[in-house]
């Protein structure tokens, strides 16, 4: 097994990456459109209002509502796949995904779309935690391992920063409803490449454990109301009722699920998992990292397009050296997890995340240049901590518990989104203006919005910086991704 040519392999892996180009290709695929969904309609928002008549409330529900609903089913859709079957839901949730997508030619209302919109990201929650947990199975060998998720979470986030650019060049030439109406064709051909190289699930890697349907109820619920708190402290104030309702509902959700899955027999979580030091750590950092890259995304496409008064596809193609560096950055995280262990090295990425917003928070005032080297920087400790975090908490699980690690994994990174992205809004509320007026901007308010900006990416430095170094310190000193045999001494690492 030489050449890149697809062969079934009998030991269910791969020896290279080039041997698993049709598997791997298909789950970077279902990766990168439930990645680009996050952001793909965001740039589309004005025509979608002016076509369906729906007011800003209803617009902000276009984009809530798949992110709430993404982020309340990762966990229960793990915890599926570990009893059904990672490759089965998969398979299941790309072809309702692609064939809930081709309904877009039916709605006729905003309320239609935000429906339609939840639906998807019940589908897109069946894919995330799986597309992840299947690339482990391709390859024995750690490095492979390595290799792999990097270029998975390369994917993934080119898709995140591509969304507004590929919705902006896509809207000057067809209706905003082909932005949806694309996710079809991808979802078939990722359903071929999972189905022809993907290895079918063996019972002994599952867990026969029955479904902790309570369990899944009270974690939508906590993880539901989370999230719509996050928004709707934004969007009503954070004192206001149905902020307040939905802290006080999360917090009471959060409690029962923490007590129903001690007491289970057969809980979706395992709350034991989390006296691993490994686990514990690489979930703490991960929140941290999303913070850092939605908030960043966030604030910097305002910036761009309101303060500078850019385009949204020149504002698209402004967050490319995020991309590149991803590609770019990998020998070098690669070494340091070499030369230093996966705890060294994440302290490291963690120190650039937090020395990128800190800087940035001084240089949001100072050109494109500043920005885009802080920008280079902050991604450079993005690809090292969200990729040895990601291998290392799967990694750390039990075998038959794999997807469910790599739902806390991506559950980890949507609460991070959510609050980054919340604080970013709420900050330039507070300390900007409440509305963002459309045109060109006085003199006036750039100058205020630049003065939020440094105060919010000030105190995101000491957040994130506080969270990612937090969870780093929890990992161990295993040098893993160096083995390139998929034999380790973990011991000798430690």
């Amino acid at each position: 097994m030489t050449t890149a040519t697809l062969q079934r392999p009998t030991s269910r892996t791969y020896p290279s990456l080039r041997a698993a180009w049709i598997p791997l290709a298909a789950l970077c695929l279902a990766f990168f459109v439930e990645m680009v969904d996050n952001t793909l309609l965001s740039i589309a928002l004005p025509t979608i209002g002016r076509d369906l008549g729906s007011g800003t409330t209803a617009l902000q529900w276009v984009t809530g509502a798949y992110s709430l609903t993404f982020g309340g089913l990762l966990l229960t859709a793990g915890s599926t796949a570990d009893r059904f079957g990672r490759r089965r839901v998969l398979l299941i949730g790309l072809a309702v995904f692609g064939s809930l997508s081709l309904c877009v030619v039916f709605v006729s209302t905003a309320g239609e779309l935000i429906a339609l919109r939840a639906a998807l990201g019940v589908a897109a929650a069946a894919m995330a935690p799986i597309t992840n947990s299947l690339v482990f199975r391709l390859f024995d060998d750690k490095a492979l391992q390595m290799r792999a998720m990097t270029v998975m979470i390369v994917v993934g986030m080119s898709g995140f920063v591509l969304g507004p650019l590929l919705g902006g060049t896509a809207l000057a030439h067809v209706s905003w409803q082909w932005l949806l109406v694309v996710n079809a064709p991808i979802a078939v051909l990722a359903c071929l490449g999972v189905r022809l190289g993907v290895p079918a699930d063996r019972p002994e890697d599952l867990t026969n454990d029955a479904l902790d349907l309570a369990g899944a109820a009270l974690s939508i619920t906590a993880i539901g109301l989370a999230c719509y708190a996050l928004t709707s402290g934004v969007e009503n104030g954070w004192l206001s009722a149905p902020t307040l309702a939905s802290i006080a509902g999360a917090v009471v959700a959060a409690t029962a699920f923490v007590r129903h899955e001690r007491r289970s027999a057969a809980p979706m979580l395992d709350l034991r998992l989390f006296s691993d030091g490994t686990v514990r750590g690489a979930a703490i950092a991960q929140i941290g990292t999303s913070i850092a890259m939605a908030s960043v995304m966030f604030g910097l496409i305002l910036h761009f397009q309101y303060a500078y008064g850019w385009s949204p596809v020149r504002a698209g193609l402004a967050n490319l050296p995020i991309i590149v560096t991803m590609l770019l950055a990998t020998p070098l995280s690669e070494w340091l997890a070499r030369r230093f262990g996966h705890r060294v090295a994440c302290l490291i990425g963690a120190a650039c995340l937090a020395g990128a917003l800190a800087v940035l928070s001084f240089g949001v005032e100072h050109g494109y240049a500043f920005i885009a080297v802080c920008m280079v920087v902050m991604t450079i400790g993005l690809r090292t901590v969200m990729t040895i975090c990601a291998v290392a908490l799967v990694d750390a699980m039990p075998g038959n518990r794999t997807s469910v690690g790599a739902a806390l994994n991506d559950t980890a990174q949507e609460v991070g989104s959510s609050v980054g992205t919340a604080v970013v809004g709420t900050m330039i509320a507070a300390l900007v203006t409440t509305r963002l007026p459309k045109g060109v901007w006085s003199s006036g308010l750039v100058e205020s919005f630049f003065r939020g900006e440094r105060i919010t990416y000030a105190l995101l430095a000491v957040v994130v910086g506080v969270i990612a170094a937090g969870g780093a310190l929890s990992l161990t000193d295993s040098h893993s991704v160096e083995e390139g045999h998929g034999v380790e001494d973990d011991e000798g690492d430690v």
